[in-house]
């Protein structure tokens, strides 16, 4: 068998997914993409659900049409949600894990003074309802489904410390993960596994325009505030432990808020006492 974008291939007997249907919120670009090419390496057919028709159509079909279907999809929209996940069932014949991916940076502006109303209310709209209408649309056809599943959703370290992002993307990424113990606490009776993610800044779209920069220089800029040094936060890296929540790996871990941030929440370097003498 052939890889997956010049990927090396992913022996049968080491996937992880094999079996599964996906379903990808934001899934043409960014942590997105590379996870629905990884999902598709360990052996899910995969729904790309995004807003970008072309980068999600090229998506797929470099996955191929047995892999991966496409689907316009406005997380805001609760009928559209609706839809793509009516239409993973209809495609692929089952859900078995929803990635609520899908997010906006809003305005990269950190002061409460200048911020606006409309700005806030729009992040909140992608950032959080997205999430909540994802969730409540994959528990419609999990939990009649009686076959258990994962939710997975894109938090951020944002919601873990604060100072990281403006204020509205601080309160959508904190909502976030309340939703995430909320559903996992009442889905887990149905053998749904509800988690999120909260990586540092990676080089995505997303964050590449929301700072400012770009390549070398975002990564640079990162390391430079990073707490753990000699290794960049990649996609890659984001995407790998989107997997192994939603593989068997991690088939008691719920209601989990997964940080991707080499120790950054937890550690203060201002108290200097581990600060080189």
């Amino acid at each position: 068998m052939a890889g997956i974008s010049g990927d090396v291939v992913v022996p049968e007997s080491a996937r992880k997914l094999a079996g599964k249907v996906a379903l990808i919120t934001g899934g043409a670009s960014g942590i997105g993409e590379c996870t629905a090419r990884l999902f598709a390496k360990h052996g899910a057919r995969v729904v790309v659900a995004d807003i970008q028709d072309e980068a999600g159509a090229r998506l797929c079909g470099e996955l191929g049409e047995g892999n991966a279907s496409y689907v316009q999809c406005d997380v805001t929209v609760e009928e559209e949600v609706a839809a793509a996940v009516d239409h993973a069932v209809a495609r692929f014949g089952a859900l078995d894990v929803m990635f609520n991916n899908a997010g906006i940076g809003g305005e990269a502006c950190h002061s409460i003074l200048e911020s606006s109303k409309a700005d806030f209310e729009r992040v909140l709209s992608v950032n959080l309802v997205g999430p909540f209408l994802g969730t409540k649309h994959a528990a419609r056809v999990m939990v009649p489904a009686g076959r258990g599943g994962c939710i997975i959703g894109t938090a951020s370290m944002a919601a873990a410390v604060a100072g990281a992002a403006s204020h509205a993307y601080t309160c959508a990424k904190r909502g976030l993960v309340g939703l995430t113990v909320n559903a996992a606490g009442e889905l887990g009776r149905h053998g749904i596994r509800v988690n999120c993610v909260s990586p540092a800044a990676a080089a995505t779209p997303l964050a590449t325009r929301y700072v400012g920069l770009e390549g070398e220089a975002f990564e640079a800029a990162m390391e430079a505030v990073a707490t753990l040094k000699g290794v960049r936060l990649r996609v890659e890296d984001i995407a790998a432990a989107v997997l192994f929540l939603a593989s068997d790996d991690a088939r008691y871990v719920s209601g989990h808020n997964l940080l991707i941030d080499g120790g950054f929440s937890v550690f203060n370097p201002t108290l200097g006492i581990f600060n080189d003498s």
